[in-house]
């Protein structure tokens, strides 16, 4: 089991990653003022969803539904920090598909924000992140 664990959170890690950068190229996107520029980011942005944010989004799914079913719900089931973690991750993946319409926005030329409203959105998976740290490592509100 520890070799799923360690698998979820390198999944977990790429996650992340893509979930903190694309907004970050969102934000360069929304400024850019040159149409090759344009074509340009709607590449990379189309690589990083598709290429490694969603398949390290569904194998992060796969590992920790695995330790889920395998040992985590019966030892942490009633526990509150495990079901703010899930409740946590499922707002990341409503961010993440929140991301897919932003890209889908791009890709059409017909993005409705500024790059101010995607730096603002560049925080989110963070602050989610920062909390569900604490909640995996320090596990509060754990009796015993």
């Amino acid at each position: 089991m520890l070799w799923v664990k360690a698998l979820h959170i390198v999944f977990m890690v790429s996650w992340m990653a893509g979930l903190l950068y694309l907004p970050r190229l969102f934000v360069y996107h929304a400024m850019c003022e040159d149409q090759v520029g344009r074509e340009r980011f709607k590449i990379m942005e189309r690589r990083l969803y598709y290429g490694i944010m969603h398949p390290a989004l569904l194998f992060t799914l796969a590992t920790g539904l695995w330790m889920i079913l395998n040992y985590a719900w019966q030892a942490y089931g009633n526990s509150f920090w495990l079901l703010t973690k899930l409740s946590l991750v499922f707002l990341l993946i409503i961010y993440h598909f929140f991301c897919g319409l932003w890209l889908r926005d791009f890709k059409n030329d017909k993005n409705k924000h500024t790059h101010k409203f995607y730096r603002w959105m560049n925080e989110l998976p963070f602050v989610i992140l920062l909390i569900v740290t604490i909640l995996v490592v320090v596990k509060p509100f754990q009796a015993g």
